[in-house]
């Protein structure tokens, strides 16, 4: 009997412990402890609509047609917002924009980009501190390779080739390289 008694006494106190505490921890944590009728589906949007969206971001090792299919939200955006570059280069004759067509570009930009405009790969994106590591050990994987006038641009992120003699050699074996040199010093750390 005394052994029912405190059974069914340990089971009152841990039914009524997520009772106590503030009022709003309360309500919070006996949420999701009350059956109800609603389905998954129906919960689901409101889970997604409360999750910031992310731009995406572009990888090293990315092919051209993936990150076609990376930039298709932020064309589609721009469409929406008026602005089709590939129609408008179009219809300009590849000539240079007019100041309509920029301000129209400038609005739609405005509005899409921080949305839909992917964000640079991690190794050469501003916002990581690593960025400039990354550039170094590129540098010295594209001299490894025979690109003689190389280094890293003033921004500290980007890959400067042919320096000031513009060598025309240096700029083309490095263009060629620089992809590999980075997969490969990604691929280090």
């Amino acid at each position: 009997m005394r052994r029912n008694a405190a059974l069914m006494f340990a089971a009152v106190a841990l039914t009524a412990l997520p009772a106590c505490g503030s009022p709003e921890k309360a309500d919070t944590e006996a949420a999701p402890r009350v059956a109800t009728l609603q389905s998954a589906a129906a919960t689901a949007p409101s889970a997604a609509a409360s999750k910031k969206a992310e731009r995406p971001r572009e990888r090293l090792d990315m092919t051209p047609e993936e990150y076609e299919a990376l930039l298709e939200p932020y064309n589609r955006c721009m469409r929406e917002q008026g602005f089709d570059s590939q129609l408008e280069r179009k219809q300009a004759g590849l000539a240079p924009a007019d100041s309509a067509q920029e301000e129209k570009a400038e609005k739609a930009s405005q509005i899409c980009e921080p949305q839909f405009l992917p964000l640079p790969p991690w190794e050469k994106d501003p916002a990581n501190p690593e960025a400039r590591d990354f550039a170094l050990d590129v540098v010295k994987c594209l001299k490894r390779e025979g690109v003689k006038f190389v280094e890293v641009s003033e921004d500290g992120i980007s890959i400067a080739l042919g320096g000031d003699q513009n060598d025309s050699r240096s700029i083309s074996l490095g263009m060629d390289r620089i992809p590999d040199c980075e997969r490969e010093v990604a691929a280090k750390q």
